[in-house]
């Protein structure tokens, strides 16, 4: 992390009161590592965890929106986890993401906008996951149609994939909550 971009008088405010209002607490962080540490897909990340939540501190939100970190964390929590001050790490990832979509940054790792909005399109469309819609609604947009074919015939005849989508009792539920109607899922 390069000392001349973090400095408190840069930052956005704007962008300090989202986090707030999320219940995101940034300046809890005392820098232990133990996030960083325990990141099991830290090693892809341009910043690590720990810098990531130190620049959310100081307001440096163009440098965040433009990091392929917030792309690549697998949202898996084991940060919050370890977090000696229980800081919503994940969280702090999801509203970065969603902040840079917003804005119309382009994503530092394009294809996976792209497999997040297929994978919300076949929640949305069926009340769950279905796979092989979801797969086909990534390729579509990705334009990567036969990369690994091989992969997918073999998930399918081993039963992994299945051909139709399973209902759901709940299905008018679930569209509450992507047309904003689901309370508790409120942020």
């Amino acid at each position: 992390m390069n000392p001349e971009y973090v400095s408190p008088e840069n930052g956005n405010e704007k962008f300090l009161q989202k986090l707030d209002t999320m219940g995101i607490d940034v300046h809890a962080c005392f820098q232990c590592g133990r996030c960083s540490s325990g990141c099991p897909v830290a090693e892809y990340f341009d910043l690590q965890v720990m810098e990531v939540v130190r620049l959310a501190s100081y307001g440096m939100e163009d440098i965040l929106l433009a990091s392929k970190t917030i792309w690549l964390c697998a949202a898996c929590e084991t940060c919050a986890t370890r977090c000696p001050n229980e800081i919503e790490i994940a969280g702090l990832m999801d509203v970065l993401r969603s902040l840079a979509l917003k804005k119309g940054v382009v994503p530092a790792e394009p294809r996976v906008p792209l497999f997040h909005r297929s994978f919300l399109d076949s929640v949305r469309h069926w009340g769950r996951t279905y796979e092989i819609g979801m797969i086909a609604g990534y390729k579509i947009r990705s334009g990567d149609l036969l990369s690994d074919m091989k992969l997918g015939m073999d998930m399918f005849i081993k039963g992994k994939l299945k051909l139709l989508p399973q209902a759901i009792k709940a299905k008018d539920e679930v569209r509450q909550i992507f047309s904003g109607k689901g309370k508790e899922y409120e942020r």
